[in-house]
């Protein structure tokens, strides 16, 4: 939990996400969970690196975040990787819902972290794919920008 100082904890982190997709517009959302989910969570197990967020029924659920079963829980465990509805509001729901509707946008998962009031939350962006040369457009400038701050530090 985080404490009363700190802003928020990271639990989970899709640092894929910011090399497969231009990330436009992020949103916060929370997440309804079951009691050994949460369990779960506070013990830092979680990965957000191969799910999404889809629109289902008017509501936004997150597919295949996978939580790993609690270790102390018993028969009444969780599912691993069940589809999760994200707590968002009406107008939210519109917008991303509309953004999604439009040329090849998806729902990305980037941040899964506890809020300073201890609560789970998920940071989804609404992101377009990268092409192959988009990518090694991104690795080439990361690898610049490396080269050049080792540069700097040699010669001073």
């Amino acid at each position: 939990m985080a404490a009363k100082g700190e802003k928020s904890t990271l639990i989970a982190e899709n640092r894929r996400a910011r090399f497969d997709y231009f990330l436009e517009d992020t949103v916060e959302a929370g997440i309804m969970l079951t009691g050994t989910e949460v369990k779960s969570l506070r013990a830092g197990k979680a990965n957000i690196a191969e799910s999404y967020a889809a629109v289902e029924n008017g509501a936004i659920m997150l597919i295949n975040a996978d939580i790993p079963p609690y270790a102390g829980g018993n028969r009444f465990n969780h599912e691993p990787r069940r589809p999760r509805k994200l707590l968002l509001h009406a107008k939210q729901i519109d917008k991303l819902s509309g953004a999604v509707q439009r040329d090849g946008r998806t729902l990305v998962p980037t941040r899964l972290y506890w809020n300073d009031k201890g609560i789970a939350k998920l940071e989804i962006a609404v992101a377009t794919g990268k092409k192959a040369h988009d990518k090694r457009e991104t690795t080439a400038a990361r690898d610049w920008q490396r080269d050049k701050a080792r540069l700097m530090r040699e010669k001073g």
